[in-house]
């Protein structure tokens, strides 16, 4: 992260050396698309928090994890698919959950499905690109989401 860190900020005075004026407009226009999401981004931030604060650890790896590989993820992809979460919020979720001691193959399958699987955005999608692309969209996305998480288990050494 340090690295990322180093080469944004080395871009950043690169660009401000080129053209100081177009720099500073977006480094405004940054700062305004930021004050706009930064109250959505904290509440989700803080829900989450207390979620993971209110369910013990054990309930978490009980249902995740200690019950069977295949129940967790059947679980993990619902709770992905019907769930509406940004990437920067999912990612950080699942290392918590990691270092709970939930499986790399159920993050998988949690964070693919969340990224890629939209049952709340249904209603949304299929008045744009109608019912049947809709569903056929979704199943696609389900059942790449599913190949992608067992294929992570099995590279992690999670499935025999």
């Amino acid at each position: 992260m340090y690295y990322l860190n180093l080469a944004t900020a080395v871009v950043l005075f690169i660009s401000f050396l080129g053209d100081r004026r177009k720099t500073m407009a977006g480094m405004k226009m940054a700062l305004k698309i930021l004050s706009n999401i930064l109250p959505a981004l904290l509440t989700m931030l803080i829900a989450i928090s207390i979620v993971l604060y209110l369910i013990p650890d054990r309930l978490i790896l009980h249902y995740l994890g200690d019950s069977g590989r295949m129940v967790g993820l059947i679980l993990a992809s619902f709770f992905g698919s019907v769930t509406i979460m940004p990437g920067f919020i999912a990612f950080p979720l699942s290392g918590i959950l990691l270092q709970k001691g939930v499986s790399y193959m159920v993050l998988a399958a949690f964070t693919t499905t969340l990224m890629m699987v939209g049952i709340l955005t249904y209603p949304i999608e299929s008045k744009y690109f109608g019912a049947k692309v809709t569903v056929i969209r979704n199943v696609i996305s389900l059942l790449i989401a599913l190949i992608v998480a067992v294929s992570i288990g099995y590279f992690f050494g999670e499935l025999s």
